[in-house]
């Protein structure tokens, strides 16, 4: 039987309370998303003034980031970088997406989830990410 290593709710809630307190601390609003090992979401929470559109964001950036095992600005580098007209479509689900802000969740060498937040610019949102990140694997 092959058995993998996933995120559950404690670490989501982990990482979202971690999150929110920075974004408490510098006034700005958001969304966070949490992903287990397979990109599905595990947790989320829009705060007060984030946009609609970001809960949707931020969902598909932790989906990417756990699928792809990387960065979500590393799946819309590559589309933008290849010359060959590569478009994202080709990853076959409409929930990939591109923008930064989606970050892997390494745990003894293998991804066990992701955590993301949308609503700020992509480096802002990639920082909270981290610390979403950091607040699991300490």
């Amino acid at each position: 039987m092959h058995q993998i290593g996933t995120l559950g709710h404690v670490d989501a809630q982990r990482a979202i309370a971690a999150i929110q307190a920075e974004l408490g601390h510098i006034g700005k609003p958001a969304v966070i998303a949490v992903a287990d090992a397979t990109g599905e979401l595990i947790g989320l929470l829009r705060l007060d003034g984030a946009p609609l559109a970001c809960i949707a964001n931020a969902t598909n950036k932790a989906f990417t980031s756990a699928r792809e095992r990387k960065p979500s600005r590393e799946i819309g580098k590559a589309v933008r970088d290849a010359a060959s007209g590569f478009d994202i479509a080709y990853f076959a689900d409409r929930r990939y997406i591109g923008w930064g802000g989606g970050v892997p969740v390494v745990v003894n060498g293998a991804v066990v989830g992701a955590v993301a937040v949308s609503g700020l610019p992509e480096d802002e949102d990639a920082k909270l990410a981290e610390i979403g990140v950091k607040a699991i694997t300490g």
